[in-house]
């Protein structure tokens, strides 16, 4: 595998959970949004990844190092399909005959969980750069 590969699989992983984080920090930011130009609660998006396969995988053929990987590449962002939650608030301007308010889907404790998940993944992909790059130069360094 060639260092310039190591660098695009780490680059499409470091944009990736850089999406992740965004999304994430959205979904907190509108966690009480009980109004959308759509109509009704916020709902909580979700981000889609897909491997990005070599060309020997898409053709349909079996490469000889085994390795098929060429990163991830981002599918779309998709809305959570949970229902909302139903808070009693009658005086909530939003609330309904019954006095519930259809709140967002989104629990803050899971969307920390996530921040975490999406920020040790992104430092891993720094790592994984950082040390293509150490062998990249120490190989350049061979040839003084």
């Amino acid at each position: 595998m060639s260092v310039f590969k190591i660098f695009r699989i780490a680059a499409s992983g470091l944009t990736a959970e850089r999406l992740r984080m965004d999304t994430i920090a959205n979904n907190l930011a509108n966690a009480n949004t009980t109004r959308t130009p759509e109509g009704g609660p916020y709902r909580r998006q979700v981000p889609v990844f897909a491997p990005i396969l070599d060309k020997f995988m898409r053709a349909g053929t079996a490469q000889r190092s085994g390795f098929s990987g060429g990163g991830v590449q981002v599918v779309g962002v998709v809305s959570d399909p949970s229902p909302p939650r139903l808070v009693y608030d009658p005086q909530h301007p939003d609330a309904n005959a019954d006095g519930y308010v259809e709140m967002p889907n989104v629990h803050v404790v899971k969307e920390m969980v996530d921040l975490i998940t999406a920020t040790r993944a992104y430092e891993a992909n720094i790592a994984a750069l950082n040390s293509a790059k150490s062998m990249a130069q120490r190989a350049l360094e061979i040839g003084r």
